[in-house]
Formats: structure tokens, sequence, C-alpha cells
């Protein structure tokens, strides 16, 4: 039920943010080409909460469904106007300033990952030091040359010193089909290069997480075998596991540590495990069944259980990148448009074919993500919004009729034409895209639901 709630809680205040910030930028654009605002809503569907100064002011309004909002504007939908009120209206403003306050949201969007980036940077952004971990030996990695102990000091002529960086750059990589080169210091303290072809990697980008397609995590301390937060539900919570568990022994084996549990239980799907554990200085037994699940053509068992991190457990094994003011806000600027020209290459690549469409992500991956973010703390959930920011920027830049880059479009045909469209003409687009919009939607509620049975 807490996880449950933090998704919901984060997923509400982080799209509240972005919703408010994306018409934020409609309406202040808006007011400044003296365009009349009627209403300014965070939300669709009954209101939740309203304020109005006077009848002739702007409504504010917070509804009931936070998944969107909108800007209400005098002459928006081409009603008529009175003659008395056509220096106000939308309609009536010149194709410039049109294009001027449609711009606005998706723009106001990429300032605010900009300026999130700039804090992040400021303050400083913490993570795994981008060692490599154990390898299997039929791994991607172990194939082209890493070993565990490598420390990754630079992708191409990019130097990293986070692990996350290092999925980024190689994403980046990857995205083009290019080989890379990777520099790494060895245990032995000898720099080292090791090429990564993504040609020789077929389907690289079928799934979220690249590292794991290639077979690498980061190398961290042994956690002991003590159970921490249960996943309501899940084999562990039926089992009666509690948190605090020491795990001793399965089927009469020592259990050495939480990732030899954690492999233990994978190999086993379905299959009954006598689980000896210590509680509260006391020895007991259960009978632990672990479910069924399957992942990319993988079987294996999972009991939703996540271990006991002791405090500080992790501290030598981090690092922190950090800016002054200046070039903090000139990463921050450069972490915007990276990710913004990223995504636009994974959505092209997607609609020739060339990226598997599972990638798209709906509100309830977005949520879960949202919740383990908040959980962490400030720093990673502010990242999420900034990445989420960048997207619902180019998302509503897309030429869709019904979305920001819709409008454009029709300006742009304006500009060419001298005239606008037609109202037929708007009318068959904004049924095509209405069509193409939900099309995407119900691919994205189909992705999150086959994760979450997988």
């Amino acid at each position: 039920m807490s996880s449950f709630i933090w998704s919901v809680g984060g997923l509400i205040v982080a799209l509240g943010l972005l919703v408010t910030v994306h018409e934020f930028g409609h309406f202040i654009v808006a007011r400044a080409a003296g365009v009349r605002v009627l209403r300014f809503s965070v939300g669709f569907g009954k209101p939740i909460l309203r304020w109005q100064r006077n009848a002739d002011s702007v409504e504010y309004v917070l509804a009931m469904i936070p998944l969107g909002g909108y800007v209400k504007m005098l002459g928006e939908a081409e009603e008529a106007v009175d003659p008395g009120q056509r220096a106000e209206a939308f309609s009536h403003k010149s194709l410039g300033q049109r294009v001027a306050i449609v711009s606005a949201g998706p723009i106001a969007n990429f300032i605010l990952a900009v300026v999130l980036f700039w804090v992040l940077y400021l303050t400083g952004i913490t993570g795994f030091k981008p060692i490599v971990g154990e390898l299997k030996s039929d791994s991607f990695a172990a194939q082209v040359g890493f070993v565990a102990g490598d420390q990754i000091v630079a992708i191409g002529d990019d130097p990293v010193i986070l692990w996350e960086e290092v999925g980024l750059k190689l994403l980046a990589k990857a995205v083009e089909a290019e080989p890379v080169a990777v520099e790494v210091i060895t245990e032995q303290g000898q720099h080292q290069v090791r090429w990564i072809d993504f040609a020789e990697l077929p389907n690289a980008l079928e799934q979220a997480d690249l590292l794991t397609r290639i077979g690498m995590k980061p190398q961290l301390p042994a956690l002991p075998a003590v159970i921490g937060d249960i996943v309501q539900g899940e084999p562990a919570q039926r089992a009666g596991l509690l948190p605090g568990d020491k795990l001793l022994t399965a089927d009469g084996d020592e259990i050495s540590g939480w990732g030899g549990w954690v492999d233990y239980v994978r190999a086993r799907p379905e299959t009954e495990i006598a689980l000896q554990l210590e509680r509260d200085g006391l020895a007991m037994t259960l009978a632990l069944t672990p479910a069924r699940r399957e992942q990319g053509g993988e079987v294996f068992g999972r009991i939703g259980a996540l271990p006991d991190v002791p405090e500080n457990w992790y501290d030598g094994y981090r690092a922190t990148r950090r800016y002054g003011l200046v070039a903090g806000l000139g990463k921050g600027i450069e972490q915007t448009g990276e990710m913004s020209l990223l995504t636009l290459k994974m959505l092209g690549k997607m609609v020739v074919g060339e990226v598997s469409l599972k990638n798209i992500n709906g509100p309830i991956s977005i949520a879960e993500y949202a919740g383990r973010s908040a959980k962490v703390g400030l720093s990673a959930f502010l990242k999420l919004v900034a990445f989420l920011s960048i997207s619902i920027g180019i998302l509503n830049l897309l030429p869709i009729p019904v979305l920001d880059g819709g409008h454009l479009l029709y300006y742009l045909a304006e500009w060419v034409r001298g005239k606008p469209l037609s109202e037929t003409m708007r009318g068959w687009g904004q049924q095509g895209g209405l069509v193409l919009l939900l099309g995407l939607t119900v691919l994205a509620l189909y992705n999150d639901v086959q994760r979450l049975i997988q």
C-alpha cells in the first residue's frame, strides 16, 4: 500500500508541476501579446477549486483529473467574437504572435528542465562509481573484454564519473548503432580501451535498461541477506516473511549474502524452498515458493522482497558530479539539449521500426518511476521531473493535430498559402490527430500492463 501511495503521490506532484509550467508558458506569452485569457486550468473534468477576482478576470481552476491542463483564450476556437473585443482575441492576432503563444508551452518545459538540471548540478548529483561488477561469461560485455573491477572513465571523448552517465552515453551511441571506445582503468591501474560495436548486438534497444542488455552492473559491496521492504500480495508476504528477518539457509544450503539469495530464488520459479531464518534472535523455518516471471524470453523466480541496506553501506562506492553557478547552467543547457536530441532520435527509430515500441511508457510506469524516485530522495525525483519535462516538451511539438505541434503545422501551412486552412481540412486533421493520439495512449497502457504481468 505504501508503494502505491508513493507512486500516486509522486505522479500527481510531477504532472501537476509539469502541466502548470507548460500552461503558464502559454498564459504568460498570451497575456504579453494582449490576448484575453478566460481560464487557466490544471487538470481536466470537474473543478475541485476555482478562483476568479471578478467577472472580467481570469478564472483559475484545479480540476479532478490531473493528466493535463489548458489555457482557454478568447477567440481560440474560431468562435464569433464581439467586434469590441477583437483586439483581445487570439484568432485576430498576427501569425507570429499565434506561433509564439503556441510554442511557449513546450519551451517552458525545456526551460524547466534546464533549471532543474542547473539546481541538481549546483547541489551535486550523486550516484554509483562506474566500476564494473561481476560479469557472466556469456554476456556481451565479457565477450568484448570487460572484466570485473574495470572502472570506466570515458565513453568516446566524454569523461564519466557516475554509472548513470555511462548508461546515457552508451544509449546515445546505441541509437546511432555506432562502435564506441570505452576507456577503463583496470584493478591493476592500467588504462585500457574496450570497444563496443552495437552492430554486433542485435535488438540492443529492445529493453529499457541498455546496460542490462549488455550484461553490466555496478560493483557494489555484498549486502547481508536481511529482508527490508515486502511487496504486498507477493510470495514473500504470503509466506510470512517480515522486515528484519535474517536469512540463514535455503534447502539446507548456507545463504552467503543477498546476491546469492537472489540467484537462488531466480533459479527456482514455482519451486518450494525450505527457508531457515533468524527473527528477533530466534531461529525459525518457513516454506516459500517463488512466483514465475518472464521477461525478454527469460523465465525466473521472484518473491517480492527488497534487501535491508545498512546506513552508509555504499559510501565508498559513490561519487558526486558538481558544478559552479555559471558552469552548472551551461551543463543544464547541454544536458537538456542532449536528452532532447536523444529522445527525437529514439522516436525516429521507432517510426522506421529500428527501435522497439515497447520503450513507450504510459502513466502506470511513470507513476512507478515517480514513486521510486520520490522514496529515494528529492534529487532523484527532480531528475525524473526534468526528464519528463523534456519528454512532454517534445511530445507537444510533434506535428499531430490537437497538440501544439499540430497547431504550428497549421500555421506553417497558413504562412505558405498566405491564408489559413479551411475549417474542413482542420477538422479532418483534428480527427486524425485524435485517432493517432488515442492509438499511442492505448499502446503505452498495453506496454504498462505487459510490464506488470511480467
